[in-house]
């Protein structure tokens, strides 16, 4: 596939059958392994299920709240490397709204694997909540992805 051109078809994925959401489906496939989809989805609405107990069984609000999350943790800005003259520089580029979301979810996934609760389904909920209220260790990755990319701001000439 070539380097520089774009993806002219984005698959569709579907929304779950329970949330009827494309957000939590796609987060479903991020977290499934080994193609055990049961196993990733016992985990996310395990995940769901605490959020649902957070918000008094609204429905809306735990949806809200999960998408809060989301946004929390999606990075604006992130470093590139770049080969300048022998030398590689860290270049401050934005990110796009496909990759920003895949970085959350995936970042998301690796602070609830670190965690050291029961389950993992429990440990992602964990997750989600804090970083819904702004806390936790994804945000903590995207607050210093986004120190990193103020840091390196004197290269960003040389994003062409």
């Amino acid at each position: 596939m070539a380097r520089r051109n774009s993806v002219s078809l984005v698959r569709d994925v579907g929304v779950d059958p329970r949330f009827q959401s494309e957000t939590i489906q796609k987060f479903i496939n991020v977290i499934m392994w080994r193609g055990k989809k049961n196993v990733a989805r016992k985990i996310m609405y395990e995940s769901m299920d605490m959020l649902l107990k957070k918000t008094s069984g609204d429905t809306v609000k735990a949806l809200e709240m999960f998408n809060k999350a989301i946004e929390q943790v999606k990075p604006v800005v992130e470093v590139k490397g770049r080969r300048v003259g022998g030398s590689v520089y860290q270049v401050p580029i934005e990110v796009a709204p496909n990759r920003g979301r895949a970085l959350a979810l995936r970042w998301l996934i690796a602070a609830a694997v670190a965690r050291s609760d029961k389950t993992m389904g429990i440990r992602l909920g964990y997750e989600l909540i804090e970083a819904a209220e702004g806390r936790g260790n994804a945000v903590k990755k995207k607050l210093d992805m986004h120190k990193m990319a103020e840091s390196n701001r004197a290269f960003s000439h040389f994003s062409w």
